[in-house]
């Protein structure tokens, strides 16, 4: 586009903001609150850039005062996925063609937006509709989306420097050309940046896509289609479908235009997509490439060096941040019999001055889980603790929804290592713990790796460096993200790329320029400048 070769600004991760009391920052978030808790808004489909009514409505509703409604919003159905399909394409004929730089500008006139004046907007939603405290919001729908924009605009220019070598006499190059067709991006409700991400970053190289929220994250979801809109993002490149994935799902998968499948959620969904894509397989115009992040039993690991005040911290944020609601939250650990009864009381002291409740209250560190699906399963596993004889509950245990959904930070003592909540996902405020016999560290480590199918994120603690070497080998494959001496959570884009094996996922690493490189597609050129006049070779002589 231009006679220059750019360069896109080198990023660093955006400041996360205090929200201390009396700050300014402080207000103005309160004030975002209260100003989206006051109105009740109607939330279209967005095609092509047009709102979109079908007349088939749901409910935003704020988790932690389960009767106010937030808003409420149309859901799509298989008339409006094949309108968004043909707007999708049609967008693609220009887009696809939109010189790297024209496109990076927009994404990061986003990260600017969303760092100033959309800051409070978004959190505030996050808030309101997810039941996130102050902090969670802040690390997740401001300053990891803002660290998404800038870092993937910086990844996006050092893939299209990578180009090949050249002979003498001509010229190869690389285009790192957008899928052929589009992108079918499922966004979780526990992370508006994911949420935001899994649209923008295939959008960024080129791509065109359809976005489908998860039901309880249309409300912020909504207001990021407003951002893309300001920050100058073309009508029909991200076209907003909310709806139920049993209506949305199987028409987008069957279309012979899916190129591409960005999905984070639970591993049942994401296997079952996969299978749909299979048989369908005869019938695309490309192999779809098909990147999914989906669940994990992420663990601490204990070795008897351990600080016991260092492992305490760990489990409280690790396990009941955002009330564990977490891909990568500590669901199980393994703590020696040496540090068991030093760990067991310090644990039960701080739980005891843990403070659950509103979002809007900034003294509270645990608020509501999602909705009353969540909250039936997650109390399904503490009753099924509390009646087995193989389980103990060493704090919490308690839960409540006759205002909002809240569940107590519940900790677990299971006397089998293979019980059943050392293993399943709960995906909720429950850490189980089994206390493994000190001398049988590597034989734990060996059962840690194997209880579990999946193979998100994992931690270990201790002083002692060749126990925490035997670890970090025992443990390889059992984490895509791996932590020592910190608790399995916080990925920090440009820092940590996020993502898991096994059942938790392809592993291609939000945050990375792995994740970037798999929404093009390449194509070799090779120029030659003075090309031969004559078939015989010199052996021919």
């Amino acid at each position: 586009m231009f006679n220059a070769k750019l360069t896109v600004p080198e990023p660093i991760n955006e400041p996360i903001l205090p929200y201390a009391p009396g700050n300014p920052e402080t207000a103005a978030l309160k004030a975002a609150i209260r100003k989206l808790k006051s109105e009740k808004i109607e939330i279209p489909l967005i095609i092509g850039g047009k709102e979109v009514k079908t007349g088939n409505m749901a409910e935003c509703r704020i988790p932690y005062e389960k009767d106010h409604v937030l808003a409420t919003y149309h859901q799509a159905g298989e008339k409006e996925v094949q309108m968004a399909v043909e707007a999708a394409m049609e967008a693609r004929k220009v887009w696809s063609e939109t010189p790297w730089e024209a496109r990076v500008s927009i994404f990061l006139r986003m990260a600017e937006l969303l760092s100033g004046p959309w800051r409070y907007i978004i959190n505030a939603a996050t808030m309101l509709a997810q039941s996130k405290n102050p902090f969670q919001a802040e690390i997740d729908s401001a300053c990891e989306l803002i660290d998404f924009f800038r870092f993937n605009s910086y990844f996006a220019m050092k893939i299209y420097e990578e180009q090949p070598i050249s002979s003498k006499g001509s010229w190869n190059y690389v285009e790192y050309r957008p899928l052929e067709g589009f992108v079918f991006a499922v966004t979780p409700f526990n992370f508006t940046s994911i949420a935001g991400n899994l649209p923008t970053s295939p959008a960024l190289m080129g791509n065109v896509c359809l976005w489908k929220p998860a039901s309880s994250a249309v409300f912020s979801a909504y207001y990021l289609m407003m951002l893309f809109k300001e920050a100058g993002l073309p009508d029909g490149v991200i076209n907003f479908i909310p709806g139920p994935g049993s209506k949305v799902g199987p028409t987008v998968l069957k279309n012979p235009h899916l190129a591409g499948v960005h999905f984070t959620g639970s591993t049942a969904v994401f296997q079952d997509m996969w299978k749909t894509i299979g048989e369908n397989i005869a019938s695309y115009k490309t192999y779809p490439r098909i990147v999914g992040e989906t669940g994990g039993k992420d663990f601490i690991f204990a070795h008897e060096s351990a600080d016991v005040d260092e492992l305490v911290t760990a489990a409280i944020r690790g396990a009941f941040e955002f009330q564990g609601q977490k891909c990568s939250a500590a669901s199980r650990m393994y703590i020696p019999e040496r540090l068991w009864p030093s760990f067991r009381e310090r644990l039960v002291a701080q739980l005891a001055t843990v403070k659950m409740g509103s979002a809007e209250d900034f003294g509270n560190f645990v608020n509501a889980v999602i909705d009353k699906w969540a909250f039936r399963d997650i109390t399904e596993y503490i009753d099924y603790c509390k009646a087995s004889p193989d389980a103990e509950i060493v704090a919490g245990g308690g839960y409540d929804d006759s205002k909002g959904y809240f569940i107590e930070p519940t900790v677990v003592l299971a006397k089998k290592p293979d019980f059943r909540t050392m293993v399943e996902e709960i995906f909720g405020p429950v850490l189980t713990i089994y206390v493994y016999p000190t001398d049988k560290y590597e034989e734990t480590l060996a059962l840690c790796d194997g209880t579990s199918a999946y193979g998100l994120t994992g931690a270990v603690f201790g002083k002692d460096r060749y126990a925490i070497n035997k670890a970090i080998v025992a443990l390889r494959n059992s984490a895509g993200n791996f932590y020592i001496n910190d608790k399995p959570t916080g990925a920090v884009v440009g820092q940590q790329p996020f993502g898991g094996a096994r059942a938790s996922g392809t592993n291609d690493k939000a945050g990375s320029k792995t994740n970037l490189m798999r929404w093009v597609s390449m194509r070799t050129i090779k120029e030659t400048f003075v090309p031969p006049k004559d078939y015989r070779y010199p052996f021919l002589g």
